[in-house]
C-alpha cells in the first residue's frame, strides 16, 4: 500500500504541475493614479473578451480596491498568452480627502472614498509583493515620472524579478513626452500608447506575448 500511496501521490504532483504550467498569467496592472489603468484595463478586455473590467473616471482615486479580469487570452505572432488583468488603485504616499472635495463631494463621502483608497493602496502593495506573475506599469507621459513613488514601485518590480512592461500612456494629449519617460527608466523598454483612443495597441498587445508568454 505505501508504494502505491507513493507512486500515486508521484503521479498526482506531476499532474499538477503540468496544469499549473498552463495557469493564466497573473499581471497587475500598476501605476499612479489617474494615469489610465483602468482604461487600459478595460481596452485589453474589451478587445479580447468584449467585457470591461471596471468604470472609468476623471476622479483620482476612482479604483479603490483591486478588480480582476480572468481568461484574457492574447495571441500575437505565433505568441499566445493567457492572463488574469488585476487593475490596482493608484499607488501615491498619501491619499487626502481634499482631493476628493475638489469634485463636488459632501466632506462625509469624501472622507470615506480616501479612507477606502488608502486600504486600496495597501492592497494593491501586497498583490504587487505576493500575488502578480508580472507588471504592466502605466504612466503618464504628460507628466513627470520622476516621483518617489514610480522609483519605489519600480525597485519593488525589480526586487521581486517580476517581468516588467512599461506604458507611457496618453500620447493623445498636448504635451505628451514619451522620452522623458523612457529616460527615467532606461532599464526597461517604453511603449508608447493611448488607451483611451487605442492608438498603439497592436505593439502593447505584442508586447504582452512577448514578455508574459
Amino acid at each position: 500500500m505505501g508504494l502505491l500511496t507513493n507512486l500515486r501521490d508521484s503521479i498526482s504532483r506531476v499532474t499538477d504541475g503540468l496544469f499549473a504550467a498552463d495557469e493564466p498569467k497573473r499581471i497587475g496592472i500598476y501605476g499612479p493614479p489617474n494615469a489610465g489603468k483602468t482604461t487600459l484595463a478595460n481596452r485589453i478586455a474589451r478587445d479580447w473578451t468584449g467585457d470591461a473590467v471596471g468604470p472609468e473616471s476623471h476622479i483620482p482615486h476612482e479604483t479603490r480596491r483591486a478588480r480582476r479580469k480572468e481568461g484574457v487570452e492574447i495571441e500575437r505572432n505565433g505568441r499566445k498568452v493567457t492572463i488574469d488583468i488585476v487593475d490596482t488603485p493608484g499607488v501615491t504616499t498619501k491619499v487626502d480627502y481634499k482631493e476628493f472635495l475638489d469634485h463636488d463631494m459632501e466632506k462625509d463621502d469624501a472622507v470615506r472614498r480616501s479612507r477606502e483608497a488608502t486600504e486600496g493602496v495597501a492592497e494593491a502593495m501586497h498583490w504587487l509583493r505576493e500575488d502578480v506573475d508580472g507588471v504592466i506599469y502605466v504612466l503618464d507621459s504628460t507628466t513627470d515620472p520622476f516621483t518617489q513613488v514610480n522609483t519605489m514601485l519600480i525597485g519593488i518590480i525589480e526586487s521581486q524579478d517580476l517581468p516588467a512592461l512599461i506604458l507611457a500612456n496618453k500620447t493623445d494629449l498636448e504635451g505628451s513626452d514619451v522620452q522623458q519617460i523612457a529616460n527615467a527608466f532606461p532599464q526597461h523598454e517604453t511603449i508608447p500608447l493611448s488607451a483611451l483612443e487605442g492608438d498603439n495597441m497592436d505593439e502593447v498587445y505584442t508586447k504582452i506575448a512577448e514578455y508574459f508568454g
